[in-house]
């Protein structure tokens, strides 16, 4: 399955394991696209809003997923979705969270806040790489998504402020 290589991957994963995990199983199914790594909360929605390090990166270039762990440092999981639907830009990007968590809480509350997918991770490698091949063929080759929405500089500093 060879996709799209201009559709990005935001992962955000702060285990090194669950990190290099991820990337094997995308690379044994040859999903080859772009796969950005955030690596704890605040460092994910300094990708999508654009601030930080990655400041004056065009926000309306989306990915096209975003691979969510819900137990990072600095900002949770939960955060990071919460403020992604609260703002009109990006509330529309899939977000899928992707965790070991097995909390019924996390599952109701994630899909409260937007989640588009809640995905348990696997303890074995080979159920872990076929629902990341899975993963991969929907969100990345059948999934429709969303037209962005357009905005002018001015209006996108408005936002911002």
């Amino acid at each position: 399955m060879t996709l799209d290589k201009e559709k990005t991957i935001l992962l955000v994963e702060d285990n090194p394991d669950d990190e290099a995990l991820t990337l094997r199983a995308l690379n044994r199914h040859q999903i080859q696209n772009k796969v950005i790594i955030a690596r704890d909360g605040a460092e994910a929605i300094d990708y999508i809003f654009g601030t930080g390090q990655y400041a004056g990166r065009d926000i309306l270039d989306w990915p096209q997923v975003i691979l969510l762990d819900l137990k990072l440092p600095k900002l949770s999981g939960l955060d990071v979705l919460r403020r992604i639907r609260s703002d009109e830009r990006t509330r529309a990007i899939p977000v899928v969270i992707l965790t070991t968590s097995t909390e019924e809480r996390d599952v109701v509350e994630s899909y409260n806040l937007g989640a588009n997918s809640y995905v348990r991770k696997p303890v074995d490698f080979k159920e872990f790489t076929e629902a990341v091949r899975n993963l991969g063929m929907y969100w990345l080759l059948l999934n429709e998504r969303s037209p962005r929405k357009r905005t002018t500089p001015a209006e996108q500093n408005k936002e911002a402020s």
